[in-house]
C-alpha cells in the first residue's frame, strides 16, 4: 500500500483542487482530508457521509455545584484564570464558582486538589470524524470542534480509518489532504507516507514556505517533490523557485497555469480534469502520469 500526501506552506495555494484532480484520475484509492481544522475536500468531491463518530480528546474540569463547598481553593489554584465566580460574569447575580470551558486547559491542578472532591475531571468532546462515499470511492476527513486541540491525533484517527478502509477493500493507495503549514497536523499527515507533494506559488512567501515543508519532510526522510501553481503569474519568481528546488535537491513534477476553470469546477462541485480539457487539466493530468504511483 502507497501513501500520497500532497502539503504547503500555506493555505490557499491549491492542494485540495489537485488532490481532487488525483482523484479522479487515479484507481484504487482511499481519499483522506487531513486539514481536519478546515476540511474542505468533501465539498468538491460531493461526499455523502455514511458513518460517523464523535472525536473525543482532552479533559476539561467543572465544578459539581452539590458538592462545591465555596473554599476558593480552586480559584486561588489556577493559573490560566479559567476559575471564575458567576457573580463577576455579567448579567449572572450568584456568587457561586464556575470554571470558563474555553479557558480551562484540562491540566487537573483543580482536580487533584480541591479538599471537597467537587471537581469532575472528564474527557471532552473535540469533533467529528466521518467516512463518505464519493464518485472516487470511500474517503475518510474530519472536523475539529472550535478552539480544540489535538489536531495532530485527529489526523492520526483519519489516516488510521483510512488505511483500514483499503485493506478492508483491496485498495493499494492512500491520497491524503494535508493541512498547510509546518505544525502537529503537518507532522501527523507526513510520517511514514512514500511521497509528498508540496504545492507552492511564484511569490516570494512561496519559496520561503517551500522550504521549511522541504526541511520538515526531509527530517522524516520522505522523497519530496514540488508543484507550483499559477506559474504564469510571476514568471520570475517561478524560475527563482526552480532554481531553489535544483539547488536543494528536490524535482519539480509540476508547473500549472492560473485558469478560471479551477472555480467553475469547484461551484460545480468537481475537479478541473473531469469539468474540463482545458490546457490546466492537460498539465495535471502530465504531472499525476509523472508521479505514477508513489
Amino acid at each position: 500500500m502507497k501513501q500520497l500526501v500532497v502539503i504547503s506552506g500555506k493555505g490557499g495555494t491549491g492542494k485540495t483542487s489537485i488532490v481532487a484532480c488525483f482523484a479522479a484520475l487515479s484507481q484504487n484509492r482511499v481519499l483522506a482530508d487531513c486539514d481536519v481544522d478546515a476540511a474542505d475536500l468533501h465539498l468538491v468531491m460531493d461526499a455523502r457521509v455514511r458513518h460517523r463518530e464523535l472525536f473525543r480528546s482532552g479533559k476539561k474540569a467543572s465544578i459539581v455545584s452539590e458538592k462545591c463547598v465555596d473554599c476558593g481553593e480552586c480559584e486561588r489554584l489556577c493559573r490560566l484564570g479559567a476559575v471564575i465566580r458567576n457573580g463577576d460574569a455579567k448579567g449572572k447575580d450568584s456568587d457561586s464558582l464556575h470554571i470558563d470551558p474555553i479557558v480551562c486547559e484540562g491540566c487537573g491542578v483543580c482536580y487533584h486538589f480541591c479538599p471537597a472532591d467537587a471537581i469532575a475531571f472528564g474527557e471532552t468532546v473535540s469533533g467529528e470524524w466521518f467516512v463518505s462515499e464519493t464518485r472516487c470511492g470511500p474517503m475518510v476527513h474530519a472536523r475539529l470542534g472550535i478552539a480544540q486541540g489535538n489536531s495532530g491525533k485527529l489526523v492520526s484517527v483519519v489516516r488510521s480509518q483510512a488505511r483500514g478502509l483499503a485493506l478492508k477493500h483491496g485498495l493499494d493507495l492512500i491520497i491524503i489532504d494535508g493541512p498547510p503549514g509546518i505544525g502537529c497536523p503537518v507532522i501527523a499527515s507526513v510520517t511514514g507516507t512514500d511521497l509528498v507533494l508540496v504545492v507552492t506559488e511564484p511569490t516570494l512567501s512561496g519559496v520561503h514556505d517551500l522550504e521549511r515543508v522541504r526541511q520538515l519532510a526531509s527530517h522524516f526522510r520522505t522523497r519530496t517533490v514540488a508543484c507550483i501553481n499559477k506559474c504564469d503569474l510571476n514568471p520570475k519568481m517561478t524560475a527563482h523557485i526552480e532554481e531553489h528546488c535544483e539547488e536543494t535537491g528536490m524535482e519539480v513534477v509540476g508547473r500549472i497555469r492560473y485558469d478560471k476553470s479551477v472555480t467553475l469546477a469547484q461551484i460545480a462541485k468537481t475537479s478541473v480534469v473531469e469539468y474540463s480539457d482545458s490546457p490546466i487539466s492537460l498539465e495535471i493530468r502530465q504531472m499525476w502520469e509523472h508521479i505514477g504511483a508513489p
